[in-house]
């Protein structure tokens, strides 16, 4: 398993050394927290008798959000390897595809997590108070799961593509609605009937629960659902890029 970590400390070490990289990929997240957080708190009223405001319900959500982004553009490091190189390189050493893909996922994943936690303390900054310190494990338990999901779903579509900027194209018209049908930014108790489906098909929505619970002991899923269908999608996601990195070309 040398070759796994290896490959996950490369990839860390390039996201530590690149700092407007952090810094950019915290953008969107923290304007959605901020302006949706502030802009609508007084406006929103949450459903139920929960006693949370709409500040709360929104911070997992935008978690989840920094986590997915971050670990689906981690595929993009596989077209990189590509044009320099260093992709060639790795494939015709004496190791499995199967460690290389295993490493580069657990690097996107790590670094996705670590954009999470981010938003996590920030919202700890403005005020935002949560449940316990288990409460923060099951968490972090989710945001892993996301970040490792998203990452092998993210190296299994660059792994057939050459070209970056169709890369994002691609990603961006992908992510967005896996995002927006997440219930990231409003309910699902509130959803019409025709769009529910939708969200449940979602896999994103499973992680965004989670996170809810963890850190706010409410969800509109109970955990243990979220937990398993999530798991399911993660070991199929897995697969999945493990079959098409397999077969990708150097």
């Amino acid at each position: 398993m040398d070759i796994v970590y290896t490959l996950w400390l490369r990839s860390l070490k390039r996201y530590v050394r690149s700092k407007s990289r952090i810094v950019g990929s915290l953008g969107m997240p923290v304007f959605f927290l901020l302006a949706l957080g502030f802009g609508l708190n007084s406006v929103v009223q949450m459903p139920g008798d929960t006693g949370e405001n709409y500040m709360q319900f929104l911070v997992p959500g935008i978690i989840a959000m920094s986590v997915l982004f971050t670990s689906v553009f981690s595929g993009i490091q596989i077209i990189w390897d590509k044009q320099f190189g260093f992709l060639k390189e790795t494939l015709v050493a004496p190791v499995s595809r199967l460690e290389i893909m295993l490493g580069q996922t657990l690097g996107g994943a790590t670094t996705a997590v670590i954009q999470g936690a981010f938003i996590l303390i920030l919202s700890l900054l403005i005020g935002i108070r949560f449940t316990s310190f288990t409460g923060f494990l099951i968490a972090f338990l989710f945001m892993t799961l996301i970040g490792i999901c998203f990452a092998a779903f993210g190296i299994a579509i660059a792994s057939k593509m050459e070209d970056m900027h169709g890369f994002q194209l691609i990603m961006n018209f992908v992510v967005f609605p896996i995002f927006g049908l997440s219930g990231a930014l409003f309910p699902i108790e509130s959803l019409p009937e025709w769009l529910v489906p939708l969200t449940l098909i979602d896999p994103l929505t499973y992680g965004v629960e989670g996170i809810r619970y963890g850190l706010l002991g409410t969800s509109a899923i109970h955990p243990l659902v979220c937990l398993a269908a999530l798991g399911g999608c993660t070991a199929v996601m897995i697969v999945a890029g493990a079959l098409l990195f397999r077969k990708a070309s150097i």
